[in-house]
């Protein structure tokens, strides 16, 4: 799935690719609430915004959905969740064939899908094609394998009884989405939701709806039976409902630790429903002094610039070993003034604007912040043109683990360079965090990667990479940055119920 970010990290961002040409003014099909596979207006009659952040201007007006159509959404959800009901009967083989009919669809409406992305969201058009839209068909077609293989156990139990688990759906699914994945982060909460036979009322982001809704509607045309998928564009009250909805069996969401947190909250204090979390992270990239120094320096350049910094996983916490810390700087110095900013649909450009201008406003806070308490600014940090939301790739050095910088997630395209001197320091440092996303070591020793694999306290641990993530392995983090997995075997975990099927066997006398 990840064959084209692979190769193209590697290179100077994902410039070099030949793509199809995008379309730089994608017409906005469908700006309404989906449910029951219609399209309805919000019960309110509010719409809210979707903004171009290249520009600052109003894309479209988006119905604003809040309790009233998340309760509508979520008795559609119930009613095609029924026993006797079309979905519910359905053949586990023929999810399957959905699901890859689906990914079909997303593969013939690539460039639309790209261009939409890029149109609302503000990334990189080679980005959103090249990863975003091939991403979320591999996850698709992944999870279409899985429909028909999600079967239980025969268990040899004590006495005269035979044993065997049943994995069943959970039920009703919400899903809230964020941001800066729009397309992808619903193919992976979908993909393993739809292959368990669940049903789903899917929330995305309010700055970013418009891609979530186009895939509503191929739903529709790849097959799903109605109720089965619905997405209710809207702002926090809508997700609040959902987590807290007594009818909703399960919640997944991605986003902050502090949203995390309150989606947690009201599942609790609901009716203990299921929860998944993806949340925050401030992940260590340690690179020690027996790397090949380009190497390392193009690939902690990736792991933290990537989509304009805005990637839960990104390294931004780069530890070097003091012997080659001020050539390591010089050099990433350097690559990041060399990184070209503008125009997202122009294939030559790697970063586009931020999202929206609050996360603008948030970046340069912390830029300050860092200045303040005395990290050294070596390139960047200010705002590029007036026109949109652009921040310059900026690169502090001497940076210290109590700083602002170095604690908190600044989710923009900020590089922090910490020194250190020895393995058991930085194992130290490193895990002294309160996220655990993931993590990667440079080295060419194979007794430092072991320890390393062993020692740091992350859901993924990256060796001589950065953002390698697969369909196939599992996705999620340690401590506060989430709880639960997604991706792989793993991600149909928490959609599925274990049942427990015990049979006395009757012994016939003559």
């Amino acid at each position: 799935m990840f064959r084209l970010l692979t190769k193209l990290k590697h290179s100077r961002g994902f410039a070099t690719a030949a793509l199809p040409t995008p379309e730089t003014r994608p017409p906005i099909l469908y700006t309404g609430i989906f449910i029951d596979n219609e399209w309805h207006k919000s019960q309110s009659g509010k719409t809210f915004p979707s903004v171009n952040p290249t520009t600052g201007e109003i894309i479209a007006e988006v119905q604003e959905g809040d309790a009233a159509d998340i309760h509508q959404a979520v008795q559609a959800a119930r009613k095609a969740f029924n026993i006797n009901s079309e979905w519910r009967t359905m053949d586990a083989s023929h999810r399957g064939v959905l699901l890859n009919k689906l990914a079909d669809l997303l593969e013939r409406d690539s460039v639309y899908l790209a261009s939409l992305e890029t149109f609302d969201n503000g990334k990189p058009y080679s980005t959103a094609y090249g990863f975003d839209v091939a991403s979320s068909i591999g996850t698709l077609r992944y999870c279409a394998g899985w429909a028909d293989k999600n079967h239980g156990k025969v268990i040899p139990i004590d006495g005269k009884y035979i044993a065997y688990t049943r994995h069943e759906p959970v039920g009703v699914c919400g899903q809230i989405i964020p941001w800066n994945f729009p397309l992808l982060m619903m193919a992976w909460k979908l993909g393993p939701a739809l292959a368990t036979g669940n049903t789903i009322i899917l929330k995305p982001a309010e700055q970013t709806p418009l891609t979530a809704l186009y895939f509503a509607q191929l739903t529709k045309e790849a097959g799903f039976p109605s109720g089965v998928v619905n997405v209710v564009p809207g702002f926090g009250n809508a997700g609040a409902t959902l987590s807290s909805h007594m009818q909703v069996d399960k919640v997944a969401f991605t986003g902050s630790t502090e949203v995390g947190k309150l989606v947690q909250q009201a599942a609790a204090s609901s009716n203990l429903k299921r929860t998944t979390l993806e949340l925050g992270g401030k992940s260590p990239n340690i690179i020690f002094k027996d790397v090949d120094i380009d190497y390392a320096v193009e690939m902690a350049h990736f792991g933290l610039f990537f989509n304009m910094g805005q990637c839960c996983c990104a390294g931004s916490r780069t530890f070097v070993e003091d012997k080659i810390y001020d050539e390591f700087v010089e050099k990433s110095a350097a690559r990041a003034k060399s990184r070209t900013v503008g125009d997202p649909f122009d294939q030559k450009v790697e970063q586009g604007p931020q999202i929206d201008e609050e996360q603008l406003n948030k970046i340069m806070s912390m830029i300050e912040s860092g200045k303040e308490q005395g990290a050294k600014l070596v390139q960047g940090g200010h705002r590029v043109g007036d026109k949109g939301y652009f921040v310059a790739p900026t690169v502090f050095a001497d940076v210290k683990d109590e700083m602002t910088i170095a604690k908190e997630e600044i989710f923009g395209p900020v590089q922090q360079i910490l020194k250190f001197s020895d393995m058991d320091e930085v194992m130290s440092r490193a895990n002294h965090s309160i996220y655990g996303l993931a993590a990667a070591v440079f080295t060419k020793d194979i007794d430092k990667v072991n320890h390393a694999i062993q020692t740091l306290r992350a859901g993924t641990v990256w060796v001589n990479t950065y953002n390698t993530v697969t369909t196939q392995a599992p996705f999620g983090g340690y401590k506060m940055s989430g709880q639960g997995r997604e991706l792989g075997a793993y991600g149909l975990e928490p959609y599925t119920e274990v049942k427990s099927v015990i049979m006395k066997v009757t012994e016939k006398y003559s």
